[in-house]
């Protein structure tokens, strides 16, 4: 029995719990200060972390009290330091202050920093012994196998943001993992699920960012766009649940109700279904171990009338084949498709290369790979190394691609 349900039993109020938020002003970060509020009183938040928006990160600190905010870029300080006169809350800058922030004493950590930036504060965060409420894909795209070591040395309990990890979480928490047969990720499709290779070659990154379900950060709805956020999750999978990857599928919902389904040996195929709003497994990651208030209007069933799933295709969407080849090859190969398709995505944002080209760079960045750079990281120092090397790789196949484009 928790110490929350204990404390329930006898009557007895629960101590606040310390909270952290990585990433707090990115769209993980604002549903997270949205159920927040409506969990006020549970909770006491420690610390606050962001990239450079200063002004924002320091209304998100007054407004929850926070004792320490951090900012990673420097030349931010000034800034948060001036918006924070007048307060007790402790200002700092740097990425070595966003680890600092990270590891500060806290009963649950909200890790969503976006991108390879995110492992070192939230490998801090599992050294603290924090629950992970964990956003961040790269920490297991990129160095999943340290990451869950790391957290069972120390104790730690992940809990998956995703919401279709989440999903899965709660369908398989309490049984017997040897009798899963298939665990299913879905995915919406993104904004091209009934686009030709034709008209997606033609997309301008507009197009890409107009997801028909979800309301998410740019990286991550071109991501769903290319279809390599699904990718991305069945590398999270393999590691959150332990199933290799012929245990591990996606299939295309375009409702985006059902989040994950998990096949059984018996014959039952398990299934958790909400409306899409992320709030639903941000609540559930803070209640834990506890059952959370409904975050969301209740789901209405014959009001959405009809669910429909299709497979995935895979010649139009060559990034899912790629994440399944690099699950396949090892912890060298999910770390450098992670880098390198940070590039991508980032040189289609900014007009450099179209759409299509962000798997080919992908793929060619893989293709160099040689030597040392074939070797599992072992610590964070040499994932975040070989991150370097694919993205210094990517970004030179990136120039070479801007020029044909």
């Amino acid at each position: 029995m928790s110490a929350t349900a204990a404390a329930a039993r006898r009557g007895v109020a629960a101590a606040p719990r310390r909270l952290s938020i990585l990433g707090a002003t990115g769209s993980i970060g604002t549903s997270t200060l949205a159920v927040l509020e409506q969990q006020r009183a549970a909770f006491t938040v420690e610390a606050v972390t962001a990239n450079s928006n200063a002004a924002k990160l320091a209304a998100i600190a007054r407004q929850t009290g926070a004792r320490v905010a951090a900012i990673a870029d420097p030349s931010a300080y000034g800034g948060l330091k001036a918006a924070l006169a007048g307060t007790a809350i402790i200002a700092m800058a740097g990425p070595d202050a966003i680890v600092e922030a990270a590891g500060r004493p806290a009963d649950l950590v909200v890790a969503a920093i976006v991108g390879a930036a995110g492992l070192a504060p939230t490998m801090a965060a599992v050294r603290a012994g924090a629950t992970i409420a964990l956003a961040n894909k790269e920490c297991l795209v990129s160095a999943g196998t340290l990451f869950m070591a790391a957290a069972r040395r120390n104790g730690v309990h992940v809990l998956p943001v995703d919401s279709e990890h989440n999903a899965i979480f709660q369908l398989i928490e309490h049984r017997d993992v040897a009798a899963i047969e298939r665990i299913t990720v879905t995915a919406s499709g993104g904004p091209f699920r009934k686009w030709t290779t034709e008209q997606m070659g033609a997309a301008t990154p507009a197009d890409a960012l107009r997801h028909p379900t979800w309301s998410m950060g740019a990286k991550i709805t071109i991501d769903s766009a290319t279809l390599m956020n699904k990718g991305l999750e069945l590398i999270e999978a393999h590691h959150l649940f332990g199933q290799p990857s012929e245990k591990l599928a996606v299939l295309v919902h375009p409702q985006s109700i059902v989040h994950g389904l998990v096949a059984m040996r018996d014959g039952y195929v398990l299934a958790a279904l909400s409306p899409p709003d992320m709030r639903t497994p941000i609540a559930n990651c803070l209640a834990w171990p506890e059952s959370s208030g409904a975050a969301v209007r209740s789901l209405d069933l014959a009001a959405i009338a009809k669910l429909e799933f299709e497979e995935p295709d895979a010649s139009r969407f060559p990034a899912l084949r790629l994440a399944r080849e690099a699950l396949e090859t090892g912890g060298w190969a999910t770390n450098m498709l992670s880098a390198a398709n940070e590039i991508a995505v980032a040189a289609f944002l900014g007009g450099e290369v179209g759409f299509l080209e962000i798997a080919g760079i992908v793929e060619d960045t893989l293709g160099r790979a040689a030597g040392s750079l074939q070797r599992d990281p072992t610590t964070v120092e040499e994932a975040l190394t070989l991150d370097g090397h694919a993205r210094r790789l990517a970004s030179d196949l990136v120039t070479r691609y801007a020029r044909r484009h």
